[in-house]
């Protein structure tokens, strides 16, 4: 696919195609590495969670300082390449190979009848739903729609991050 043609692919396309490839991927590791697959997949998920947190908490800091920007201007436009960014090359793909790997890890593991793990899930459902927000901001901002304030972007700055901490507990501490 050219980077022109990329630029213009669907999200959903694109999901698909990086859905497929991290599926792909885990089932080599599967065939390869046997029994000691799980902890690989388990190190990748991770990793793919850390990034996909960066992205998460970082987008609205961009938001912050994009709605104080003139539409139009320099900043404006370079903020506009900086979420684009971010967003396609480092939170969409962790999302999907968090998701894609978390969910096998959970089945292989036999957590799926556990609360905690219902709860976490829970949680990942609602910090999917919030990647989702920032996505269609990115587009609004793409196109100098954005009518949210300063004010607004600072406070949804936090959310990420308590649903974060939640999951981190729930995951460690396991409560129930």
């Amino acid at each position: 696919m050219t980077r022109a043609s990329d630029e213009h692919a669907s999200p959903g396309k694109r999901a698909a195609v990086a859905v497929a490839i991290t599926a792909v991927l885990c089932l080599v590791a599967v065939l390869l590495l046997g029994p000691d697959a799980y902890l690989w997949l388990k190190a990748v998920h991770v990793m793919a969670v850390i990034s996909w947190m960066a992205g998460m908490l970082y987008l609205p800091r961009l938001f912050v300082y994009h709605s104080e920007a003139v539409p139009g201007s320099e900043l404006s436009e370079t903020l506009k390449v900086m979420e684009r960014r971010l967003l396609r090359i480092i939170v969409n793909p962790a999302m999907i190979a968090a998701w894609v790997l978390g969910l096998w890890l959970g089945w292989q593991g036999g957590l799926f009848g556990t609360g905690w793990f219902h709860a976490k899930l829970a949680l990942v459902l609602t910090l999917s739903g919030v990647h989702g927000y920032y996505s269609a901001a990115v587009r609004r901002f793409a196109e100098d729609r954005n009518t949210a304030s300063t004010r607004h972007w600072r406070i949804w700055n936090e959310v990420p991050a308590a649903l974060m901490a939640g999951i981190v507990i729930l995951v460690v501490v396991k409560p129930f």
